[in-house]
């Protein structure tokens, strides 16, 4: 797996795609390696793809796709089930229900950020049904004022949008980075930003690989149902989304 190629990573350029086909690159213990992917691969907080795989004669369930080596993702199969050798030609189908829940989730965690500027998040956790932030923050705003500044931004249907930047510029600008429990990836050479609101003056701007939503009113209800005490200087904010 040490000298396998990168797998293509679709959704960083289009959240929105569902389906694709793919070449069977190799099979691992862990997982199939294919030349590209819509399947996000569990990290940063957000859990990975799941869907199904499909080729000629046989498909196969992948629960959650998950990290390799050198920016290879790996679609896992359960064990013993029949699995297309190398250079198969693969559909690729996500479950794009749950996909679409993190990916408001996601855009929602950016607004969290952008309602308290200045602070660092110190870890999260996304999830379908429910999320949480973690914040270095002594003396949070009540949940109320959380929920009501984040709908004001919903509502607002800011766009979203990407753009890659050189790790150099990432180093002369270390504002960008909002979070102190996971750092941008380094050694591609490049660094990919998110960004909320319009470019001249965003909402929001930080290093991410997650996936989003286009624009805010796509999230829907927010509400932040419990602020929680984690420690001296850390607090924990959850929240939902209505259906």
């Amino acid at each position: 797996m040490t000298d396998a190629p990168p797998t293509e990573p679709l959704f960083s350029d289009d959240a929105y795609l569902a389906r694709c086909t793919a070449l069977v690159l190799a099979v691992t213990e862990k997982g199939l390696l294919l030349d590209r992917t819509i399947f996000y691969a569990r990290s940063g907080g957000q859990p990975g793809d799941a869907g199904t795989l499909r080729w000629a004669g046989g498909e196969a369930a992948v629960p959650e796709a998950i990290k390799g080596e050198a920016g290879a993702i790996l679609h896992p199969i359960a064990p013993g089930a029949e699995v297309p050798p190398p250079g198969t030609e693969v559909g690729l189908a996500i479950d794009w229900t749950r996909r679409h829940r993190h990916m408001r989730m996601h855009t929602t965690m950016h607004l969290l950020c952008s309602v308290l500027p200045g602070i660092f998040a110190t870890g999260n956790q996304i999830g379908a049904d429910k999320s949480r932030l973690d914040f270095d923050l002594a003396e949070p705003p009540t949940k109320e004022w959380l929920t009501e500044r984040l709908n004001a931004l919903v509502a607002a249907d800011h766009p979203t949008g990407t753009r890659w930047i050189a790790e150099e510029e990432l180093d002369a600008n270390p504002g960008l980075v909002r979070t102190l429990s996971v750092q941008p990836p380094r050694g591609a050479g490049r660094i990919r930003l998110v960004r909320i609101g319009p470019e001249a003056a965003p909402v929001d701007l930080q290093p991410c690989g997650g996936t989003h939503v286009r624009s805010t009113g796509e999230i829907g209800r927010v509400e932040v149902t419990k602020l929680e005490n984690k420690g001296r200087q850390n607090r924990r904010i959850h929240f939902v989304l209505g259906d």
